[in-house]
């Protein structure tokens, strides 16, 4: 049986990264390891406060479970061990890792997924004044861009942005920041626009007012979907769900959540927490059942861990089997 180890790291952000709600300068991560005496398995975890998570108490959690680890606990009783979070995620990607570099296979075959391809990733633009938005998105120069917004001057953001980038693709991230008599004027802000989707408007608990409300831009969930459980609330609120594995609990739970909710008629997104290639690489498994791709984390750290996914310009391509899977 492996020997599971676990360490928290932390990687400097290039410049800082601003949402409606928090501003931080680096990417505190956790890293599982599973050790069988010839392969390594990895998996990566971002603990989010937002949740309740820390790294501390991630770590804690994680080293509480290496005498059943070693005892024969395996990613399916996983499930069930660990609730949904950072925490599973980090050692439900791990035991994916592990599996693979034990029988010689990709975890795309083990899943029963055809092999990922390339994808476009959405690019990150922090929360900030207009005219600095608008620069650094012209700066970027990308061809989807994913907007933070949330603040007092949204639409003045908006304004500034489309302007200078007119062929953009622009998705916008409120992160809980808008309240329900201000969707009317945003929402209009954001056809006017050309926005494609606007990610969590309002806080999570109350998106009852999503169902009583135009919505001419179609809308994801992102605080408000976890796992598989959160579907039948949203239906009817929402168009799309943000898929993220440090919310689901791992790309076993992940693969699931985008499974039914494709068939309960939502998009599908998968997205990030600002991370190293080492968590993007299991969210690329998702990204084939995905419409929008959001797995821009690395390219918003001042570097990376080696080896690292490969990224040219907004292209984004799978792991290779030294990284992960």
């Amino acid at each position: 049986m492996p020997q599971l180890l676990v360490h928290a790291e932390r990687f400097p952000i290039n410049g800082r990264f601003t949402i409606a709600r928090s501003s931080k300068t680096e990417a505190a991560v956790v890293v599982a390891e599973l050790r069988d005496g010839v392969h390594v398995g990895r998996g990566e975890c971002v603990p989010y406060a937002r949740y309740g998570e820390s790294v501390e108490a991630t770590v804690a959690a994680l080293k509480a479970l290496a005498g059943d680890v070693a005892g024969g606990l395996d990613r399916t009783a996983l499930q069930e061990r660990l609730p949904p979070g950072a925490a599973r995620n980090a050692l439900d990607c791990a035991f994916w890792d592990l599996a693979a570099k034990q029988s010689g296979r990709r975890v795309f075959e083990l899943a029963g997924l055809p092999a990922p391809q390339r994808v476009v990733t959405a690019y990150t633009i922090s929360l900030d004044t207009p005219a600095a938005m608008a620069e650094a998105a012209r700066a970027a120069a990308r061809p989807l861009l994913k907007l933070k917004l949330g603040a007092a001057g949204d639409v003045e953001r908006l304004a500034a942005i489309r302007a200078a980038v007119p062929d953009s693709e622009l998705i916008v991230d409120a992160n809980e920041g808008w309240r329900a008599e201000e969707l009317p004027a945003y929402f209009a802000a954001c056809a006017g626009a050309g926005v494609t989707l606007i990610e969590q408007p309002l806080p999570a608990g109350a998106d009852a007012a999503l169902a009583d409300i135009a919505r001419p831009v179609p809308i994801c969930a992102d605080e408000s979907v976890h796992g598989r459980d959160s579907l039948a609330g949203l239906v009817g609120r929402y168009d799309a769900v943000n898929v993220k594995l440090d919310k689901t609990g791992g790309l076993t739970e992940a693969l699931a959540l985008a499974r039914e909710a494709r068939d309960a008629g939502l998009d599908v997104m998968v997205g990030c927490m600002v991370a190293t290639s080492l968590a993007m690489a299991p969210a690329l498994l998702v990204a084939g059942l995905a419409r929008i791709v959001d797995l821009d984390g690395p390219l918003l750290l001042a570097r990376d861990r080696e080896p690292a996914l490969r990224y040219e310009g907004s292209l984004v391509y799978p792991p290779e089997p030294g990284l992960w899977g």
